[in-house]
């Protein structure tokens, strides 16, 4: 990667300012894929300022343009067979997903899934049929989805899994049948089936607290490989009895963190290792010649996360992506036989990783005795001492921050602000209690903890406690709005984007596949009707009076998940008090801004906002 650094500013202070669209500019290349065969790569790139599919044959230069897109970049795609490529794309964020096909020349264009309002997901590729792909869809009912058959042809549908009612996961075995499902709704079920042609029966069933999520079948199709909680606190990989709903063996288990990802070879037919998530990535290999090959890799890619991202269906060819804090990352090629190893592509080539900051792993204590981990990245170059700070809690909110390059933390870092993101009670991978920690405490002990970040930094000595701001997207948008309204001395502005502001009018305005999650939902932040008091204390909105720093406000108007609405309602109760309120909303987008040139005005007017008021409007490191 040496190429790839700028020596003109090592060791020389704080770096330059970077240009704003570097950040945010869509990638060089990236989601790169091997054909089934490995004679043949396919990646998305800029076309016209939308990310479109090329493919281009591995052992040659050149690349060949598949897609079209103009309106709406292309949202993923998948290898339907060595000639073919499935991709999905939605209509200005409205996340109803169609499924479209093209051959690898560029012919035969067909849009398959062709439905007003309906989403198609993929379910299996099926490797050993070049005509089909698994999907589901929920075009019989809008509140839930079936598993199809798809010809990526014809676009011929056949249904092989009627959704029994609240199906919300489904996994096909090694012979590309729909066996196992997981349904949603009071309790979690797991449901098995012998074969396609036999009904599915429950095999167990649990308090939503404790699951059985299925990975993939053994390579007999016989049992499951499952990560599971059930009587433990961290999620462990476990091989299952899928027919009676009994574990049988334990795969592996971590002291500190769950584990959810297990590794294996098809071709081999054998478990290579698992990954997982402590402060970084980790692995843990079962299988000498994965681990033989993984500390090659690691030993020749020195200081970054290595992750084998696609193999070919005989194993000979892999695709290796790198990255790291300061790096978006790179794609390699490597033959396994040859042993050639070549690099295709860096995604943002323009960045420099001397320039970036370092983003590095931190835990504080919460005022009620919990650990809280997370990252902290301060700004290059610059002493650490009374910095403008801003916190960055992120959405969710069942996910977590991870160390990884991330866009808006070195955005932020360049203009000279410290940047927190704790992993506040509720975020996953570190086990049921402190998910369960979360229950019912939006706005409450969930804000505390990210609250006494911000008072561990003060005391620390980083933060400047007159220069705080908190920013966060969905869920973290609602924590934004929680943090001004709750803790009104603590931030000096805020940036809410797609962020939830009434929790009645969110949980009365769910996409209808989402209806089978309400009582999750509801036990989770609460049920409208047995807790109106507690959602009333929690929504932002009520409490908007108290709200008196200046926000930036950003919003998708086709947002599926967090409607308008919630904008709508914070930034007209703050604009009746007097609240200097900025707002952004974009009709061609939904729960996030997509098209580059919406990303572009949104982070020039976070940079705009942040300056004035966390430092000066040019350069907020001055």
């Amino acid at each position: 990667m040496a190429e790839d650094v700028n020596p003109s500013n090592a060791g020389k202070g704080p770096p330059r300012l970077i240009p704003l669209e570097d950040f945010f500019r869509s990638p060089a290349k990236t989601d790169f894929q091997l054909s089934p065969n490995g004679e043949f790569v396919a990646y998305l790139q800029p076309w016209q300022g939308r990310l479109n599919v090329y493919v281009q044959r591995v052992d040659q230069e050149g690349a060949l343009r598949i897609t079209g897109a103009t309106n709406r970049d292309i949202g993923s795609f998948v290898w339907a067979n060595n000639h073919r490529i499935g991709y999905v794309q939605d209509r200005g964020g409205d996340e109803n997903w169609h499924m479209h096909a093209v051959d690898i020349d560029g012919s035969n264009y067909m849009e398959l899934t062709p439905f007003e309002g309906v989403q198609v997901q993929l379910v299996d590729k099926l490797e050993d049929d070049d005509e089909h792909l698994l999907v589901a869809m929920n075009h019989r009912s809008r509140r839930m989805f079936d598993v199809y058959r798809l010809n990526v042809n014809s676009g011929r549908l056949e249904m092989v899994a009627e959704n029994p009612s609240s199906v919300t996961h489904w996994l096909a075995d090694n012979q590309g049948k729909v066996r196992a499902a997981l349904a949603t709704h009071a309790n979690i079920a797991l449901l098995y089936r012998r074969t396609e042609s036999d009904p599915f029966k429950t095999v167990l069933t649990t308090d939503f607290k404790e699951s059985v999520w299925p990975l993939f079948f053994t390579f007999d199709d016989k049992d499951l490989y499952v990560s599971s909680n059930i009587g433990r606190d961290r999620k462990a990989i476990y091989r299952y009895d899928a027919e009676n709903g009994v574990p049988l063996d334990l795969i592996y288990e971590h002291q500190h963190v769950d584990v959810t990802e297990l590794l294996r070879s098809k071709k081999r037919r054998v478990i290579t290792g698992v990954s997982f998530f402590t402060d970084k990535r980790r692995y843990h290999f079962f299988d000498n010649q994965w681990e033989e090959h993984h500390r090659m890799l690691e030993q020749n890619l020195p200081g970054y996360e290595v992750v084998v991202a696609d193999m070919n269906k005989d194993e000979t060819k892999a695709l290796v992506r790198i990255c790291s804090d300061k790096c978006a990352g790179a794609y390699y090629c490597w033959d396994l036989i040859s042993g050639d190893f070549k690099r295709l592509a860096h995604m943002s080539p323009w960045l420099h990783e001397d320039e970036m900051a370092d983003m590095k792993p931190i835990q504080y204590q919460s005022r009620d005795g919990l650990t809280i981990h997370g990252y902290l990245t301060l700004p290059k170059g610059i002493e650490p001492k009374k910095l403008p700070v801003v916190i960055n809690p992120h959405g969710g909110p069942s996910t977590r921050n991870f160390w990884e390059f991330n866009p808006e933390v070195q955005f932020l870092a360049n203009r000279g602000l410290a940047v927190l993101q704790p992993n506040f009670r509720g975020s996953t991978g570190y086990g049921k209690a402190f998910w369960q920690a979360s229950f019912k405490e939006w706005g409450r002990k969930m804000q505390d903890d990210i609250s006494d970040g911000v008072r561990w930094l003060i005391g620390q000595g980083i933060a400047d406690p007159k220069r705080v701001g908190i920013y966060g997207i969905s869920y973290g948008g609602y924590a934004t709005l929680a943090g001004l309204a709750f803790t009104p001395d603590l931030y000096a502005c805020g940036v809410d984007f797609v962020g939830v502001s009434n929790l009645f009018t969110f949980l009365d305005s769910l996409p209808p596949y989402w209806e089978t999650l309400r009582h999750l939902l509801n036990e989770k932040i609460g049920d409208p009707e047995k807790d109106k008091e507690l959602l009333k204390a929690v929504s932002p909105l009520f409490h908007a009076d108290k709200i008196r720093s200046p926000l930036l406000v950003a919003q998708g108007a086709n947002d599926p998940r967090v409607k308008k609405t919630e904008a709508d309602q914070i930034v007209e109760a703050l604009k009746d008090r007097g609240v200097e309120v900025t707002y952004m909303v974009k009709d061609n987008e939904g729960h996030g801004f997509q098209n580059e040139e919406n990303r572009f005005d949104f982070y020039r007017a976070m940079e705009e906002f942040l300056g004035k008021h966390l430092g000066s409007k040019v350069d907020i490191r001055k």
